[in-house]
Order: structure tokens, then sequence, then C-alpha cells
């Protein structure tokens, strides 16, 4: 099995950890193989979602502490991509988790890098690096009390304690939840749903959600009105505008009902 391994259905690219004998760590060449599989993922223009997940029942354990002991660090630079890969990116299309077993340290890191999290209701997420005096590098600091405030996210952070299931959701840590085993079939139907949209909007409105962090609030505005004449300038809303007119979609069916 390949470290990282890339197959498509469809619309939809899905990248899978494929180091189950390690749970999935990830050493520096895993970290740059992720990075390659996103990258060919945001090249084309075919594909429109993609799910992260990892083989053998466990999503991702962290850095590969082995291989750092044996001298094969990661990537620690402020330059380039990030220790575990990907978690510098911000791609133009969505990304998937789907979670099964353990996502914790980095792999934790990694899953909150998406943009949506599909677990199995025992799978663990948690800060497990906190024991080891291993710090948050993949942006977990950041993204975490982002994702769900800052005092749950000081809970996680200062304890290292695993959470799963009911609590993860209730959190907004995880936003579906699965029975055992079936967290990358929950992620894919998430992902067709997802595109199936109109995708310029989508595209143009996740972004406008991201970028707005780093402005005040009378840039945002005018980012969120900037991105939202692109969409109209596309021709998308006008002609969504026309199906609607023509009774798809009425009280909130499904896209093309």
């Amino acid at each position: 099995m390949p470290a990282v391994s890339y197959e498509t259905q469809d619309e939809i690219a899905i990248v899978t950890i494929g180091r189950p004998e390690v749970r999935n760590a990830v050493d520096r060449d895993t970290a740059e193989a992720l990075v390659t599989a996103f990258r060919e993922f945001e090249a084309d223009p075919d594909l429109k979602v993609a799910i992260l997940t990892g083989a053998g029942g466990t999503f991702c354990a962290g850095a590969d502490l082995k291989a750092i002991t044996e001298g094969r660090t990661p990537n620690i630079s402020d330059e380039g991509d990030g220790p575990m890969g990907p978690t510098r990116m911000l791609l133009e299309k969505p990304v998937i988790a789907a979670v099964e077993g353990h996502a914790v340290a980095g792999g934790f890191e990694l899953a909150v890098w998406c943009d949506l999290r599909v677990a199995a209701r025992d799978a663990t997420f948690g800060i497990y690096c906190r024991r080891f005096g291993v710090p948050l590098i993949d942006l977990g600091t950041v993204r975490l009390p982002r994702l769900i405030g800052h005092s749950r996210a000081l809970d996680l952070i200062l304890t290292g304690r695993g959470v799963s299931g009911d609590e993860a959701i209730a959190m907004g840590l995880v936003n579906r939840l699965t029975e055992p085993g079936e967290a990358l079939a929950g992620a894919i139907d998430l992902a067709r749903t997802i595109a199936a949209f109109p995708q310029t909007c989508m595209r143009n409105d996740r972004l406008s959600s991201y970028e707005q962090w780093d402005l005040d609030v009378e840039a945002a505005t005018a980012n969120e009105l900037a991105r939202g004449l692109q969409t109209i300038a596309s021709g998308e809303t006008a002609g969504g505008a026309a199906r609607f007119s023509e009774g798809e979609g009425r009280g909130g069916r499904a896209v093309g009902s």
C-alpha cells in the first residue's frame, strides 16, 4: 500500500493515508505525498470535492515520532508546506475528513484543516501530543479556537483529553456522525450533495468565510460583495433564478427536484 493513495469517484477525489502499521502517522515523505495529492485535486477542473481519510480503521495518529527520533524530521520551517503536509494550504475547493478510529495530535490538526468532518460515533479526537511535549505547529492553535470557540479549544489544548461521538458533534468539532465503519460512505454522500450545487457561488462564499478572519468588518463586507459580484457575473445567479421560477428546488427540495 502506498503511503498516500489517490482515487476518484465521479467528481470526488479520495485521498487515503495508507500507513496502518503505524496508525497512519505522517513522516516527511507522507506529508509531501499529501501535498502532491491535494495539488492534483485542486488542478483538476472535473473534481469538485475531496475526502481525506485513513486506511485500516484509523484516521491519523499524528507525526511519526519514531521517524523523528531516527533523524527523518518533518518540515518545521516558516516557509513551504506544513509539517503534516497540506495544513498551510487554502484550496479553492472543499475537503471533507472521513474519520474512523483516532484523529489525534497532528492527525487532529489534519482533520481540523478540512472544511467538514464526518466521523464514526466511536472515533476519537484529541491533542494526545500534549503528554509528550510535541507542539501544535500545523495551525491547531489557530483553527481550533475559530472552529469551536476559545474556551472549548483550551479544554482540549490544555488537557490533551480525547472526545468522541455526541460530545464532538455538540461542540461543533464534528459535522456528521455515522455508525462505526461508515464514515467514508457518509463523507461521500455529503461530498455528492456539495458537488451538485452551482460551484462558482459555493466556492466564492466558502473563500469569503475564510478570508474574513484577516479583515476588519468594513474590509470583510467589501470582500464578500466582490466575491458575490464575481458569482453574479459568472451567470450562475441568473441561471439559478430561472430554474427556481420554473419550479426547481421549491420548499427547500434538493437540486434538480
